[in-house]
């Protein structure tokens, strides 16, 4: 099992120095008995590449895979040089978890540039250690600045895989050189149902040539296959620079597991455990974990939905829109019980969205709200139905508690678009007006902009993907990949959504001033 301790207190360069004498004197020793282990061979390497996650204003997750059984040693200054260190930690990368290890750094000083480096070490031998990578992240300020993040979904999608000499998955080196604080992943990181074969033939008559492996060459149904999806991503040389200096924020969708998979009713040969959980899922959530650079909250399940706070100005809360659905297509003649955030997280998300104290609340989902789909929550023109109500439900909770400022962040429907819900042009109409904003695919095939209904009054003011001329499953090297860039202000806290491609073109844009909130004092008690 990946895990996740307490780093240790940072030690002063002259002990450093004498720890690494030692070090380099019982390695000597050593090479007398053991003269193999001179040899770059034999030395623990870094399997994948590194990563950090889930950074608030005094830690971080630090995450990174071995080719071997080993402990990953990490160190990390506030300068790059790593005159000075600051902290240091160890975790073990083992078997069992498919030599992933993460490491939760604590005791970091809010709003500032945090260098890390990762290497492997010998569980055996001491001193025996391989590569040494670094990497980089911002904490969350505690004082209010400027904050900037990106956010996308949709990884390696339709078959359209790595492709070297079309320049790999472009989308994160133009993400990357924005320079966000962090990054958002909307969910969908693999494509666990989608193979990637050798070639794809393009529209044009060029060919699209994949890098293949083993583990991606099938539907994915074993543990095995599972972590090769994630195994793949960690091919692209964009993707590893881009994951060792900008943070995750990482959700999950449907990718992961299998087209549209819900809890019950997703299942493969193996079935069902006794507690009636399908046996893919697990396989599929386990891998999840060991590959994302989240905090470990064993006592919760394996659970995804979390607040991750970043200073005075945002909160974002990461919601599953997943584990905790009903089973069953979303129509509307089905008069079944329906959900699609469950009871337990819809109580978390009030709870958590009314004890908010930052200016913006920033809800990322996995799923827009006013785009039909049997999969999603919008049934077409009427009042709220089925999973319509949750959403509802939800709307009106912050209206009654005075809950303003907040934004929608999602992917999954591999086009970019800019959804403004009024009141003024919807059916249910117990809400104040928000913004939800769409961008993906990061690296998949485009699709055509889908069909909004009026139950919350959203309308398109942008939207972009492929047109019909072009066809659906429009390969990424024609360029309709993309992302949105968030910047919100520390003077003013004006929020700027910016929509863009994967060549780093600002195709759409808008300025959203904050509301101060209409909280009703001791009242938002009784809403809770």
């Amino acid at each position: 099992m990946t895990i996740a301790i307490r780093a240790k207190q940072g030690l002063t360069r002259r002990q450093l120095l004498v720890r690494s004498a030692s070090t380099v004197a019982l390695a000597g020793l050593g090479g007398v008995a053991k003269p193999y282990l001179s040899r770059a061979a034999d030395r623990p390497g870094i399997g994948c590449g590194i990563q950090s996650g889930d950074v608030s204003a005094e830690s971080a997750v630090i995450w990174a895979r071995a080719d071997r059984p080993a402990r990953m040693q990490v160190e990390c200054s506030t300068v790059e040089s790593f005159a000075s260190i600051l902290r240091t930690g160890s975790a073990d990368a083992l078997p069992d978890s498919d030599f992933t290890a993460k490491l939760l750094l604590d005791g970091l000083p809010s709003g500032q540039d945090i260098f890390y480096r990762v290497r492997f070490e010998s569980i055996d031998t001491r001193g025996i250690s391989g590569e040494t990578q670094t990497g980089h992240f911002r904490t969350a300020p505690t004082k209010q600045g400027s904050v900037s993040f990106v956010w996308s979904g949709d990884t390696l999608g339709q078959g359209w895989g790595i492709d070297p000499a079309r320049g790999g998955l472009r989308t994160y080196c133009t993400m990357r050189d924005n320079r966000p604080d962090f990054f958002i992943h909307s969910g969908d990181h693999i494509y666990a149902d989608c193979p990637v074969p050798s070639e794809l033939k393009l529209p044009n008559g060029a060919v699209w040539r994949n890098i293949v492996t083993e583990e991606k060459s099938v539907v994915a149904h074993s543990l095995a296959q599972f972590r090769g999806n994630y195994k793949y991503n960690w091919l692209d040389d964009n993707l590893r620079a881009f994951h060792a200096e900008v943070p995750m924020l990482a959700q999950w969708d449907d990718h992961e597991v299998t087209n549209d998979w819900s809890p019950v009713g997703s299942a493969d040969e193996t079935g069902y455990a006794e507690d009636g959980t399908s046996n893919l899922v697990a396989r599929a959530r386990r891998a999840f974990h060991e590959f994302m650079p989240m905090r470990a909250m064993p006592e919760r399940d394996g659970r995804v939905y979390r607040k991750v706070a970043y200073g005075p100005l945002l909160d974002v809360f990461l919601i599953d829109m997943r584990s905790y659905r009903d089973s069953t297509w979303n129509k509307r003649d089905d008069k079944s019980e329906t959900f699609i955030l469950g009871p337990a997280q819809l109580a978390w998300l009030k709870r958590e969205l009314a004890a908010s104290d930052a200016t913006w609340k920033v809800i990322a989902a996995d799923l827009p709200i006013g785009l039909v789909s049997e999969d999603a929550i919008a049934l077409g023109d009427g009042p709220p139905r089925r999973r319509e109500c949750e959403i509802a439900d939800l709307l009106s909770f912050m209206q009654r508690a005075g809950i303003r400022n907040t934004v929608w962040l999602t992917a999954d429907m591999h086009y970019t678009a800019a959804h403004h819900y009024d009141p003024n042009r919807a059916v249910f109409q117990n809400f104040e007006p928000f913004w939800e904003f769409v961008s993906g695919p990061l690296h998949a095939g485009t699709w055509a902009p889908g069909e909004l209904d009026n139950t919350f009054g959203p309308k398109a003011m942008f939207q972009k993907g492929c047109t019909a001329e072009q066809g659906e499953n429009l390969a990424p090297c024609f360029g309709l990949q993309f992302f949105g860039r968030v910047d919100i202000d520390g003077e003013s806290e004006i929020m700027t959504v910016t929509l863009k491609d994967v060549d780093n073109r600002d195709l759409w844009s808008v300025d959203i001033e904050p509301r101060p909130d209409a909280r009703p004092g001791q009242m938002l008690a009784q809403h809770i």
